[in-house]
């Protein structure tokens, strides 16, 4: 069956018929955006779509204000978890994911990812000198335990309420839910980012 290969961000925006095509316009392209479609309606929508104005609002940005989409990942048969993280300031994409040795956070599989994610993309804007941070987010947790909506009750929730207390006075920190596995685009960049860390789905 063929594929439409739609090009979001990259050299030469638009849709194609072949990986190759695409390819040749993201291949060295920092921050490149792109997704394969089984029709070309959808490959129209993923650039024309309701994912245009988040590229619109994010190239709105104020020069100290950032966003950051992140999601966490778990790999069970050796305890290791993950975060991936994209991050939009000035102007720019860049993309991070990390990957965590098997430890007592373990036993919170992927939360302990997002929590990471959250925590990095926080840090990255404070060194930055971001004076506000927007993070796109799917489980509760990461803005329940935050703002204390959610009680902190282990030591991984009581630590990351504790780096959001200590790091509000530095950043302004704003939280949005996103619907996870919904196709949003950015939530499923940073979910393959961590997945990619913990070399799942290669």
């Amino acid at each position: 069956m063929s594929k439409f290969y739609a090009v979001k961000i990259g050299k030469n925006p638009g849709i194609y018929n072949s990986w190759s095509e695409c390819q040749q316009q993201v291949n060295g392209f920092k921050g490149a955006i792109f997704k394969s479609f089984k029709t070309k309606e959808e490959a129209d929508n993923f650039i024309n779509g309701e994912d245009n104005k988040k590229v619109a609002s994010i190239d709105s940005l104020n020069e100290n204000e950032c966003v950051a989409y992140v999601d966490g990942s778990f790999k069970k048969d050796t305890g290791e978890y993950s975060f991936g993280c994209v991050l939009f300031h000035n102007g720019k994409i860049d993309k991070f994911n990390q990957k965590f040795p098997k430890s007592e956070f373990s036993t919170h599989r992927n939360v302990s990812g997002e929590v990471s994610g959250s925590v990095f993309a926080i840090k990255k804007a404070v060194e930055l000198k971001m004076n506000k941070i927007t993070i796109f987010y799917d489980y509760q947790g990461i803005e329940s335990w935050a703002n204390g909506d959610w009680k902190t009750n282990n030591y991984l929730t009581k630590s990351y309420k504790k780096f959001i207390d200590e790091i509000k006075p530095q950043i302004d920190i704003n939280f949005v839910k996103v619907k996870g596995h919904s196709n949003d685009t950015y939530n499923d960049m940073a979910d393959e980012l961590a997945k990619e860390a913990l070399g799942i789905g290669k």
